[in-house]
């Protein structure tokens, strides 16, 4: 079951990129069938939460590992990314994330896994669920401000072209930009307090960096939407302070991840 999972995800994933994408490179002149490309994307989502939760998570233990961790994020963010072109006009950026997700889905399923034996209270689910969700949501917004800075500095010089021209207008990105900031804001005040409220010791010594970083990473997100409301931050400096909160939540979690498992080897 999981491996016709693996490979109908991957197989839409890549065919809705694929088919997209000539369209946006100018290679086909055919406009894509905007039904055919969100079916497509659900078929390719609901196949893909099939590949990362079967595996993720059984009676008496739980894969926090860093391959199966980074495939369920791509599937919250491309879920979520999906959701959201129901209501904006958002399907271009979705180009950029299926072959992405794709290539989770390969890398955790190549990958080996890395089961932790535990029995996980409600309170603890919610700190794991929350900071899955707020870093998902917030590299929504990185990659919103990233697409941002390249639109501006495209109209700047007047020469857009690509997929870049296919953007919704600067306006609209910059608003959903803080849109998204919002929420992912929110969802990391869940998980530092969940986090503080049923984890035994969160500056332990294997955690203090998590921590740390963590609410840097709120602080610098939470500084932005100040400066947004009280002195009108927009354009560049929104996306640098969006780029520096990310880095730091990214490090939060894949950093710490990357040097237990992977150069440490441990769990």
């Amino acid at each position: 079951m999981i491996i016709i999972a693996n490979t109908l995800a991957i197989s839409l994933y890549l065919a809705s990129a694929c088919y997209q994408g000539a369209y946006l490179l100018r290679l086909s002149a055919t406009r894509p069938r905007r039904e055919l490309l969100l079916s497509m994307g659900a078929i390719a989502v609901t196949a893909h939460a099939i590949s990362v939760l079967g595996p993720l998570y059984t009676s008496d233990s739980i894969d926090l590992g860093f391959f199966p961790v980074s495939s369920l994020i791509f599937w919250f963010i491309t879920a979520i990314t999906l959701l959201s072109t129901l209501r904006r006009p958002l399907d271009n950026l979705l180009v950029g994330l299926y072959p992405l997700a794709a290539l989770s889905i390969i890398v955790s399923t190549l990958g080996t896994p890395a089961p932790v034996q535990a029995e996980f209270n409600t309170g603890m689910v919610s700190h794991i669920l929350s900071s899955i969700l707020a870093y998902s949501v917030l590299t929504i917004a990185a990659i919103q401000a990233m697409a941002l800075a390249i639109q501006e500095q495209q109209l700047k010089s007047h020469h857009t072209h690509g997929i870049i021209q296919s953007l919704p207008p600067l306006q609209t990105m910059e608003q959903i930009l803080f849109e998204v900031i919002w929420i992912g804001l929110l969802l990391l005040s869940v998980s530092i307090v969940t986090g503080a409220l049923f984890i035994d010791d969160i500056f332990a010594q294997h955690l203090v960096h998590k921590t740390v970083l963590s609410i840097a990473a709120w602080v610098i997100f939470a500084t932005l939407l100040w400066g947004r409301h009280q002195l009108g931050w927009r354009s560049q400096t929104a996306v640098r302070w969006t780029l520096g909160g990310f880095i730091a939540l990214m490090l939060s979690y894949f950093g710490s991840k990357l040097v237990l498992e992977l150069i440490l080897q441990k769990v």
